[in-house]
């Protein structure tokens, strides 16, 4: 499995509107390889949003990434926040504990 870490700041004002345009764009359908994604905010900055964004592996990640779909969702996206995000690609070598259910992630909301 292979993934990126987003780290940015929304506007203020542009949390949930971020948050929406991530739910609607973060789907198999529109991104061939996709498994999941996880919308984070932080409690120190109410600002400050995490995303851990999860590909099957490193050749869909990249695929995707070279997509002129995906360019235009990202410069979308880029509008709700306050500059150019974080991204820390990153390999993943282990699990611990246990997954995220659709009723769980849906509670969350």
């Amino acid at each position: 499995m292979y993934g990126t870490i987003l780290r940015a700041r929304t506007k203020s004002g542009q949390r949930d509107a971020f948050i929406a345009a991530m739910r609607e764009r973060g789907t198999s359908d529109r991104n061939p390889g996709f498994l999941s994604a996880e919308v984070c905010t932080e409690d120190k900055d109410p600002d400050g949003i995490v995303v851990v964004i999860r590909f099957r592996d490193r050749e869909s990640y990249m695929a995707n990434a070279n997509r002129p779909e995906t360019d235009a969702d990202y410069r979308s996206m880029v509008e709700h926040l306050q500059g150019a995000p974080e991204w820390i690609d990153v390999n993943y070598v282990e699990f611990h504990g246990e997954p995220v259910s659709e009723h769980s992630a849906a509670a969350a909301r």
